[in-house]
């Protein structure tokens, strides 16, 4: 299975990075909020971020700030389209359906926990 993380990120303003493993790097959105069950949040689609940000915390370089991996784990692809993205996550605070949604250049993402 391919990897994610979530960092929380203080710079320029607080917002979380949701990042997925595609290839040699992590596909990346910037969130409003992290991720909560049930509820649609703004996402905003980045550029590509490196690798070693999966398994990284502490400060970055240029005066930007630092991170904190808020969650981490591996996910399964469900669905990939430029318009929509649906994974599976599992994860240390999460377990279950991430949709990332386009409508023109915005972003949403949704969060549905397992049942059990």
């Amino acid at each position: 299975m391919s990897r994610y993380v979530i960092l929380q990120h203080d710079h320029p303003f607080l917002h979380w990075d949701f990042m997925l493993e595609a290839g040699p790097a992590l596909r990346t959105w910037r969130l409003a909020s992290p991720p909560s069950v049930g509820v649609v949040i703004e996402a905003t689609a980045i550029g590509d971020h490196r690798i070693a940000y999966l398994d990284y915390e502490g400060p970055l370089t240029g005066n930007r700030g630092a991170v904190v991996r808020w969650d981490f784990g591996e996910f399964e692809k469900m669905e990939q389209s430029e318009q929509r993205w649906v994974v599976r996550l599992h994860g240390m605070r999460l377990s279950g359906t991430a949709t990332l949604e386009r409508a023109a250049d915005d972003w949403t993402l949704r969060f549905d926990a397992e049942t059990t």
